[in-house]
């Protein structure tokens, strides 16, 4: 083939492709006008039908409305409550009945008693003084607080069982005040001390929206949130709450899933971040039954005295940066 033929193949390949080019054009615009005169079409057809669904238009818009109302009065109420949290409300929290001077005074024990066991062991007084202020403290808190995470997690992996329960009572027939007194009675602890507050509430006068406010303060989880977000926009808008609260009850679970998923995976950086601070207080003790000699300087003295304390405060720093960074948010 020679370089001629090969230009007048190049030239015909040209042509045919700016002649479909051109019809492509021709047909498109064909196409898009003829769907632009359906649609126009179409809506002219559709004016007398959507002209007689305003009623439905206004009913959904008003509805949205009250929803929107709902949701931003809850969110104003839930910033009040997480700005400041009294002691009360924390011992509330941990389920504990006692007041709140019962509470100091028991911290104040706590820290006498450890200040005096620091110093009959032999230590100076300086430690036995910083022992037992960290002791009043932070002891007794930190208790409260594993009591309140504890309670709270007994709560969440029992509450998704605890909407199943009003959504079959909701379905035979029965009213959400009898559906809300059965878990008041047969649910475990603590679903059962948080839902006889309501009940008991509601015959004082107290509305259910107003119970679930006081159950959010004592337990602030997302479960508790959308349950009170479903309740209070189901009583404002209606709707089925069956189908509502049967939605959220699979979505409880499915969260459950994924809380159990992410602290198997994370597993592995909490046994790594345990090893990791257990080493100096191993190492340590090894070299104390090994060498006590050798340890009594820190013991003794005062510059060791001020190394030990400088010591456990890095650890401690050191242990709570590594427990914030295991410590999975979902």
């Amino acid at each position: 083939m020679d370089h001629t033929t090969l230009i007048i193949l190049a030239i015909a390949l040209l042509a045919a492709l700016c002649i479909g080019a051109v019809g492509f054009v021709f047909v498109s615009g064909e196409t898009k006008s003829q769907k632009r005169v359906a649609r126009v079409t179409r809506a002219g057809n559709a004016r007398p039908a959507s002209a007689a669904s305003n009623n439905e238009v206004d009913n959904s818009d008003k509805r949205r409305k009250q929803m929107q109302e709902t949701l931003k009065g809850l969110e104003e109420k839930q910033k009040g409550q997480k700005k400041n949290i009294p002691l009360s409300t924390r011992i509330e929290r941990a389920g504990l009945n006692i007041e709140t001077r019962t509470f100091y005074i028991a911290s104040a024990v706590c820290g006498f008693v450890v200040m005096l066991c620091l110093m009959l062991s032999g230590l100076s007084m300086l430690i036995a003084l910083l022992g037992g202020f960290a002791a009043a403290f932070g002891l007794p808190r930190w208790v409260l607080s594993y009591m309140m995470k504890r309670r709270q997690k007994a709560f969440a992996e029992e509450f998704a069982n605890t909407i199943d329960v009003i959504v079959r009572g909701v379905k035979s027939g029965l009213p959400v005040n009898d559906c809300l007194k059965l878990i008041a009675t047969e649910s475990p602890e603590p679903i059962r001390t948080e839902f006889q507050d309501i009940v008991e509430g509601q015959r004082l006068g107290v509305t259910l929206e107003q119970g679930l406010d006081k159950i959010y303060e004592r337990m602030p989880l997302p479960e508790v949130n959308f349950f009170q977000i479903v309740l209070s926009i189901q009583q404002k808008t209606g709707g089925n709450l069956s189908e509502a609260l049967s939605n959220l009850s699979k979505v409880l679970r499915e969260r459950k899933k994924m809380r159990a998923k992410i602290q198997a995976m994370s597993q592995e950086a909490k046994a790594s971040a345990g090893i990791i601070g257990s080493l100096p207080p191993g190492v340590m003790l090894i070299i104390y039954f090994s060498s006590p000699d050798y340890m009594n300087v820190l013991f003794t003295t005062t510059a060791g005295n001020m190394i030990i304390v400088s010591g456990l405060v890095w650890m401690g720093i050191g242990v709570l940066i590594m427990k914030k960074m295991i410590d999975f948010k979902f």
